[in-house]
């Protein structure tokens, strides 16, 4: 009686509205309250017509003829890559009219959740008792390239064994891959991005945030019975909503030891190498028209992740949310405690991680410093030199990214005929390569490997300037003669990344023997002492893959008054005006030309309760009869902390209203048959 006394003091369901639920274990028992109840033909659907976009972020599928919804902001480095110096399609925008126009995708790759299979069973088969924590990670790490592997051979799909609940379970996840992938439309980057840096992560907000892309197999358009209809009207105030998207990452059951890390040593540590690049990437652009048109994708990332990292920062500085998750750290480990067979299975465990946190302080710097990530043609030398060693290695020996479930993807993105701005990346490398020199000191491994000799500046002059890996002949080319060829190579980056490479490996192994391993066993055992203690009522932290959260379109308390649930083109033109039309508040031209063609009172944003965070990006707001009402693209100021916690009182997810959609698409960019397309009229 005194455990089940404690179970229901510290009970750890869900709150009301709160979760990311995989299609597995859905909210059921929470949609009771909505006299809602989602079938398994609903689950499967709504599942089907979802899309993962594997550089970042969601969508769906909007028509039966492939055509998938998602963000401008999501779409952003496709829109890049396809523009050039002549077409800017990011700041112009783009409408193919016809299918010839529309404009293939260099290195898109999108993903389809076909089925999920719980394998926790296999996985921990391979683990034996007395086994130290390094050889157990070896293990696991060896029995799920050997599971992708088998499933990718036997199925064809995109295979990823996914740890949930920090390793309590593992389950195989099946993608149907999609690659070729063409832009169909985006509208100006002025109004996906209206209200610009300072508007990010706020509401009331006024954007018209989205872009289409249309899926092709066999050089035909692929014909989709899982799609999502449209729905103009949109949500009304208090309805029940639905966000089916892939949110990339939360720490919402991380122990405190984790969390008091992140907010002491490597938060800061993120926020000071994301200020020090935008800083680069800034005065690269000053530099002329195209340099800043070069930057543009990367600026955005930065000034996007850096709000979230100080919102989160400020967030954890806060005593009581500190003082929160110390109290359900508590009363969960005074449950287990309360059982002498729990608190002998998995009573150590907090210590466990908490003593591994305290061992990666000792190489943090090394581990974030030992690096040539700034550059992208840098890491892709990087990258060539461990794949041709990687692949002669039983699959199970290999470093994590190199399995042979993993190796199409890599090569799709390794060989992109994606623009390369040397001048750019020579910029990026300097300063990085500066950068670690100031942190290691010149005697450090790493910089006496990068630099032999040189100055940063003078270091990432040489190798830029004479490097061939910026043509993906070259890179393809190097891989295809694998070690060989790679041993031989007289390029300058890929000498530089030889030289990189021991160092690199050394510290990646320091980590899984010291770090990883440890805390991936502390992991297992935490999330199993959760299941015995509350079963899956609660969710799992969010790993990039398909999850459904839902909840209500609902204002919430702000600045003293009450931010509305929606948002109009009145607003938007309101705005506008009250900034005189200075960026970045101004607005594109056709929305000043024909301002009088459009219903202002039409939605333009909406909040609801659902519960997002970065990835959820593109994901489609749907209501309680799978018809798509909305397009998420942001999180309030508010919610940035839901990393870490989600508070209803005043955590809003904001997306695109779907009327807003069509009525632009009608309206301002003479794109009726795209509008009809979606509202299912051809």
């Amino acid at each position: 009686m005194a455990l089940w006394g404690l179970v229901c003091m510290a009970t750890s369901a869900a709150r009301a509205d709160e979760g990311m639920w995989t299609f597995d274990n859905p909210p059921a028992k929470q949609l009771q309250r909505y006299g809602f109840t989602p079938t398994p033909e609903w689950l499967d659907h709504v599942r089907l017509s979802s899309v993962r976009f594997n550089d970042g972020g969601s969508g769906s599928f909007v028509s039966p003829h492939g055509l998938v919804l998602t963000n401008h902001h999501v779409a952003f480095g496709q829109l890049q890559k396809v523009s050039t110096p002549q077409k800017d399609y990011v700041k112009d925008g783009f409408y193919a009219r016809t299918p010839a126009q529309e404009l293939k995708c260099p290195d898109l790759e999108l993903n389809v959740l076909i089925s999920i299979e719980n394998v926790t069973a296999r996985v921990e088969s391979v683990l034996k008792p007395g086994m130290s924590d390094k050889d157990a990670l070896e293990a696991r790490k060896a029995e799920i390239a050997k599971i992708e592997k088998e499933s990718l051979e036997a199925t064809g799909l995109r295979s990823d064994v996914i740890p949930l609940y920090h390793g309590g379970e593992y389950w195989l996840y099946r993608y149907k891959k999609y690659t070729d992938v063409r832009l169909v439309f985006a509208p100006e980057r002025q109004i996906a991005f209206f209200g610009g840096d300072p508007d990010n992560f706020t509401y009331p907000r006024y954007d018209l945030d989205m872009a289409l892309f249309r899926v092709y197999e066999n050089d035909k358009p692929v014909h989709t019975e899982n799609y999502l209809k449209w729905n103009p009207q949109g949500a009304a105030d208090g309805e029940l909503v639905f966000v089916s998207g892939n949110p990339g990452s939360t720490s919402r059951l991380d122990t405190v030891a984790q969390i008091e890390d992140m907010r002491d040593d490597y938060l800061p540590t993120a926020l000071k190498i994301l200020n020090r690049r935008l800083g680069v990437l800034k005065q690269y652009s000053e530099l002329g028209p195209e340099e800043a048109r070069e930057a543009a994708r990367q600026m955005f990332g930065i000034e996007n992740t850096l709000k979230a990292f100080n919102g989160q920062y400020e967030g954890l500085l806060d005593k009581a949310l500190i003082a929160k998750k110390q109290k359900e750290e508590s009363d969960f480990r005074a449950l287990v405690d309360a059982s002498a067979e729990w608190k002998r299975e998995y009573g150590t465990a907090w210590d466990d991680v908490a003593q591994a946190e305290k061992k990666f302080l000792e190489r943090l710097k090394q581990a974030r410093f030992t690096s040539v990530r700034a550059s992208s043609m840098a890491q892709n030398a990087l990258t060539i030199v461990q794949y041709v060693t990687e692949v002669k290695k039983p699959d199970g020996k290999r470093l994590d990214g190199y399995h042979d479930s993993e190796l199409e993807s890599l090569r799709f993105r390794l060989f992109s005929p994606a623009p390369v701005y040397p001048r750019l990346e020579e910029a990026l490398l300097a300063d990085s390569l500066q950068e670690s020199l100031e942190e290691l000191g010149a005697d450090d491994p790493f910089a006496r490997a990068a630099l032999d000799g040189r100055t940063p500046k003078e270091a990432a002059q040489e190798v830029i300037s004479r490097t061939k890996m910026g043509n993906p002949d070259f890179r393809k080319s190097l891989v295809e003669g694998g070690e060989a060829a790679v041993a031989a190579s007289a390029d300058p980056l890929i000498v530089m990344a030889r030289r990189i490479d021991p160092v690199a490996r050394e510290i990646r192994k320091w980590v899984d023997d010291n770090v990883e391993s440890v805390e991936t066993t502390a992991g297992e055992k935490i999330g199993k002492a959760r299941f015995a203690a509350y079963g899956k009522s609660t969710y799992p932290d969010a790993t990039f893959t398909l999850r459904l959260s839902y909840g209500t379109v609902k204002g919430y308390p702000m600045n003293g008054t009450e931010a509305p649930p929606k948002t109009t083109l009145y607003g938007l033109y309101d705005r506008a005006d009250s900034f005189g039309l200075k960026p970045p508040f101004d607005l594109p031209q056709r929305y000043l030309d024909r301002r009088g063609a459009l219903e202002l009172s039409t939605p333009i944003n909406f909040v609801s309760t659902c519960d997002i965070i970065g990835g959820n990006s593109g994901s489609p707001v749907i209501n309680r009869n799978a018809e798509l009402v909305g397009l998420i693209f942001d999180g309030n100021i508010e919610s940035l902390v839901g990393d870490y916690v989600y508070n209803i009182e005043n955590n809003r997810a904001v997306a695109v209203h779907t009327g807003a959609m069509t009525e632009a698409l009608r309206k301002l960019y003479d794109a009726g048959a795209l509008a009809d397309e979606l509202e299912g009229r051809m």
